[in-house]
């Protein structure tokens, strides 16, 4: 029979990477309007990287909502995906949702008619961000060129990029999203918008 204090060191060799490890990354599509859909590809995680395979975006105001949960805290992580939607479209948009917890005083009190129940736009001190102030490339490239990308998220009306100038076809897309405190259940809306748009004090980055 091995010796107690054996067994026990075994034990713990055995529990403590699942300990360390946390919980899975989870990513589901919770909603979808204006007959956006995901590819068949669906969505992988490989470490810190994170593939939404193809979102697809067929008019404007077409938008597609993911689920997220299970980021570790502070760790900076890389988003892609391959957007489709046809021909004679300009502007993608890429928002956070955070959940309503305790942070939220910040927030807008006249909060958008597309954010769900239980959520609300993230302000600058939340902790959820396109992983903001990092080195992570923020990108739309297609076939011919590439958007051009405007960053609102040093205010507290939310967090939000928008790619510019996007050309017919399918785009590739890439950006960065970070959790600071982690664990926390919240949401990544993509949506095609009107051309016309205008955005308030926009910062043009990457």
């Amino acid at each position: 029979m091995k010796h107690p204090s054996l067994l026990l060191a075994l034990a713990l060799t055995v529990a403590l990477p699942a300990v360390a490890r946390g919980e899975p990354v989870s990513i589901t599509l919770q909603s979808a309007t204006g007959g956006a859909a995901e590819g068949d590809s669906g969505v992988a995680v490989d470490g810190f990287a994170i593939d939404l395979g193809t979102i697809f975006l067929p008019t404007s105001g077409s938008s597609a909502t993911f689920a997220i949960g299970g980021l570790r805290a502070g760790s900076d992580y890389t988003v892609t995906f391959a957007v489709a939607g046809g021909s004679n479209w300009d502007t993608l948009r890429a928002e956070v949702l955070d959940p309503v917890d305790g942070d939220d005083a910040l927030d807008p009190k006249d909060q958008p008619s597309y954010v769900p129940s239980g959520y609300s736009t993230s302000n600058n001190l939340d902790g959820i961000s396109f992983a903001q102030d990092s080195n992570l490339e923020r990108r739309a490239t297609f076939d011919g060129g590439a958007a051009t990308v405007i960053a609102d998220e040093n205010t507290h009306r939310g967090d939000l990029l928008s790619f510019v100038g996007l050309g017919n076809g399918t785009a590739a897309v890439t950006f960065g999203l970070r959790d600071r405190i982690g664990d926390r259940n919240f949401l990544l809306r993509i949506n095609r918008i009107q051309t016309n748009r205008r955005f308030r004090n926009p910062r043009r980055c990457c």
